[in-house]
């Protein structure tokens, strides 16, 4: 396939409705107007339709629920990918599972690796076993979500992929320790990272402060939406670029070979 030189890549960074996929479905709808340049993919907090909730049972989707009609109407309306992680149940069992839909209708997804024990997703969500890395316009992307981040060598880019992405609904209290590991996954893996945070306060009283971003290989800071604003983050991938670093500095070719 060939690689389209610049990927333009957003991020929504909002307070995402406690429990109320409704209302965050209308939220996004509302703001993909307020975009100022055509985006090729658009990247949503971890559970961007309720929250961090484990109210599974009552707040679940199928596979061909109305999350992922809308999903699909407004990639196909906008001529974008969308992606970002809901509550799915499937064959009786429910995942944190992170959607990647194209505008073609066509779906891919992960389902979240690390569930977050101190909140109580493991007694709840179904563990995910398979990494997922998606070509979208000649470039290859690796979701994960949220805890993903403290876990690098599930991350390791064995020359798999050009975008690490993380979804999540990471609270302001390690805001620190985000805004370091993400720029960590960039720098040990040679790669492009974004990370999709959600603002506000959830149905547990946890803060959230976003700090959305989008960083470069290096590490270098491209776009953020800042301490607990709403806001659209927008910024161009250059592939030559990339190309161009990991030819001068082939760090990957010297990597250690993990059994996942």
């Amino acid at each position: 396939m060939m690689h389209q030189e610049i990927l333009n890549v957003g991020v929504f960074q909002f307070d995402l409705a406690w429990e109320n996929p409704q209302a965050n479905r209308a939220k996004i709808d509302e703001w993909i107007h307020k975009t100022n340049k055509t985006a090729d993919v658009i990247f949503l907090p971890e559970m961007f339709t309720t929250g961090f909730s484990m109210k599974v049972a009552e707040l679940a989707e199928p596979m061909d629920g109305e999350t992922i009609r809308w999903m699909k109407t407004f990639c196909a309306e906008h001529q974008l990918a969308l992606c970002g992680s809901l509550i799915i149940k499937e064959d009786g069992r429910y995942f944190n599972r992170l959607l990647f839909v194209e505008p073609s209708g066509e779906i891919r997804f992960y389902n979240k690796r690390h569930l977050f024990s101190m909140g109580n997703e493991d007694r709840y969500f179904e563990k995910g076993m398979e990494r997922l890395v998606v070509e979208y316009k000649g470039w290859r992307i690796c979701p994960l979500i949220c805890y993903d981040l403290r876990f690098p060598v599930w991350a390791r880019n064995r020359n798999e992929y050009d975008i690490l992405v993380y979804s999540a609904n990471w609270p302001q209290a390690r805001a620190e320790v985000w805004n370091i590991l993400l720029k960590a996954r960039a720098i040990e893996n040679q790669s492009y990272v974004v990370g999709a945070n959600r603002v506000g306060v959830d149905g547990n009283t946890i803060s959230y402060s976003g700090n959305s971003q989008l960083i470069d290989p290096k590490g270098h800071l491209l776009a953020e939406v800042g301490d607990h604003h709403k806001g659209i983050v927008l910024a161009g991938f250059s592939y030559s670029e990339l190309t161009k670093f990991r030819t001068a500095f082939p760090v990957l070719n010297d990597a250690d070979q993990f059994n996942m």
